[in-house]
């Protein structure tokens, strides 16, 4: 009971030391909590952090290894924004689950790969060969477009490849075999341990464990992919200062060049 009394008592004056003249709205106007995955979106804010510093705002950042719990905090009000996904996913994820987010700015593009640990090329893939996709439905059109680029396939003439599923495919010259039943951040496991005979891996994950895109896979998508990396926040935060200023500072010449370098070409920035 003594511990239940003490606690409401700080609960008490904590709350009371928020209140200022101005409404202690100050404080929570200075800092901003973005959800972000490890790799590049985390670094790349990290980047960020003393630039935004300097304009008054302290950048706190959360890092995820899922595609789930970020959307889920921000609609919970745990983060402010988020960044660690592609205009697609966002949009499919709005549709699934009801989420009232806004996309505050594209920052950069991570181009999927193929990997494999048997062949060379994607010419060497034998008939009947098993390629492993993700289970991340907003990846699948993405995958067969790049498929479809490197004459593997070909889709149904009209079909939207933003959306494109393997039952939309009308010629498959090898018989290719598509398993999707994966979480996307297993795949760089499933390419170690030689899974599959070729694997679509995205390149976030495929940095964090150490591969490099441009030189490990051995098909990559084209740098003007629509998949761009957005920052997504709840509608009507799109327009305060402090997200304005975080997609200024992340559109910035300084930290443009500081992707090209870190990354050399497999985390292409938009302008």
């Amino acid at each position: 009971m003594k511990k239940l009394v003490a606690g409401t008592l700080l609960s008490v004056l904590a709350l009371a030391g928020c209140g200022s003249d101005n409404g202690g709205s100050s404080e929570e106007s200075s800092t901003l909590k973005v959800g972000a995955s490890n790799v590049p979106h985390a670094e790349i804010l990290e980047k960020a952090k003393p630039i935004l510093e300097e304009q008054g705002i302290d950048l706190e950042i959360e890092t995820y290894q899922d595609y789930i719990l970020p959307n889920q905090d921000l609609d919970s009000e745990e983060i402010d924004a988020n960044y660690f996904q592609h205009i697609p996913y966002l949009e499919s994820q709005i549709e699934e689950f009801g989420y009232d987010f806004e996309n505050a700015g594209g920052i950069h593009i991570e181009p999927i790969g193929v990997y494999s640990q048997k062949y060379a090329s994607l010419e060497e893939l034998p008939e009947g060969a098993t390629i492993l996709m993700s289970n991340s439905v907003a990846d699948h059109g993405r995958i067969l477009s790049l498929l479809e680029a490197e004459g593997l396939i070909t889709l149904a003439e009209g079909v939207d490849k933003t959306v494109a599923e393997v039952s939309d495919i009308v010629e498959n010259p090898k018989n290719l075999e598509f398993d999707a039943n994966y979480e996307a951040a297993l795949m760089v496991q499933l390419y170690e341990s030689g899974e599959g005979d070729a694997l679509l891996i995205n390149s976030n994950y495929a940095i964090d464990a150490g591969l490099n895109p441009l030189e490990d896979a051995i098909a990559l998508e084209s740098s003007e992919s629509p998949y761009v990396n957005v920052i997504a926040v709840r509608a009507g935060d799109e327009d305060s200062e402090n997200v304005k200023a975080l997609v200024d500072v992340l559109k910035s010449e300084e930290i443009q060049d500081f992707i090209l370098e870190e990354w050399g070409g497999s985390v292409v920035p938009v302008d």
